[in-house]
């Protein structure tokens, strides 16, 4: 039975978390005129009920943590209005005490365009990525060159994750050993701004638990924002394969990325599927 501190704890969190989500929506993101000098960054609170529908007074007391209960539909209107990813969509619902959402159906981060825009990149493999490094979306091209994606359950597509203990990852990774080490100190560099989140929290602790590498990795408390512009894969198939990287970003308070891999030479593109 959950505790009256607990639900405090709880409303809290879920407060903070829409206020955070809030700030990094930009007006023109959302079709609204900029007029105007704002003293916040992001929406005002009053916008985003106006977007989703509900009462500025109603919404206003769920981001100060009261007790009041939302409706699946009210959330999943948050949620589409603050751009939620599936696994904040998921933890948005976890937090209001809400049953567990259809979120991959549901979440509207990735638009129409961008998924699109992938696949008209084919067959260059494409995958976009929260800060977290969940994979949110990913082309053909993505799939042939790391394997069956669409098997990997939703709760575990995160490349991290994969990298550290999915075998096959690793083998396709020509350059894992020298790579992890930078990807685990991005990834500390990127909790800086969510060091009290639970869903970070809890994807800390299950690295901890199932990778040691990881785990002395995360003890040095390295840390590295620069992103790796150049990988080596191994395909089972086609052999060695080289690509550089392009990123793109989701505005400027996005922490959501779009990665495309470019073949580095002629003989990686060569290889590469004609048809899928």
């Amino acid at each position: 039975m959950t505790t009256a501190v607990e639900e405090r704890v709880r409303r809290n969190e879920l407060a903070a978390f829409l206020r955070s989500r809030r700030a990094r929506i930009t007006p023109e993101q959302v079709g609204l005129p900029t007029a105007g000098r704002r003293r916040t960054p992001g929406l005002r609170r009053e916008e985003v009920a106006q977007l989703a529908g509900v009462g500025v007074t109603w919404y206003t007391w769920l981001e100060q943590g009261r007790d009041i209960n939302a409706s699946e539909q009210v959330l999943a209107a948050i949620s589409r209005t603050l751009k939620l990813d599936p696994y904040e969509h998921k933890h948005l619902f976890t937090l209001a005490g809400a049953p567990e959402p259809s979120y991959e159906k549901e979440c509207n981060s990735i638009s129409r365009p961008v998924l699109t825009m992938m696949e008209k990149l084919e067959p260059y493999p494409v995958a976009v990525r929260n800060a977290r490094c969940d994979l949110l979306a990913y082309n053909r091209g993505y799939t042939w060159l790391m394997g069956d994606v669409d098997s990997i359950p939703f709760e575990d597509r995160n490349t991290l994750v994969q990298c550290l203990t999915n075998p096959e990852w690793k083998a396709r990774m020509l350059d894992w050993d020298s790579n992890i080490p930078r990807v685990v100190a991005k990834f500390r560099a990127s909790m800086a701004e969510h060091v009290a989140e639970p869903a970070w929290k809890s994807l800390v602790k299950r690295l901890k638990a199932e990778s040691p590498l990881f785990e002395e990795l995360w003890t040095r408390h390295d840390v590295n924002a620069e992103p790796i512009l150049c990988k080596r894969y191994l395909h089972p198939e086609v052999g060695l394969l080289k690509f550089t990287f392009t990123y793109l970003y989701f505005g400027r308070n996005s922490e959501i990325t779009l990665s495309a891999y470019t073949p580095a030479d002629e003989e990686t593109a060569a290889k590469l599927p004609t048809s899928f």
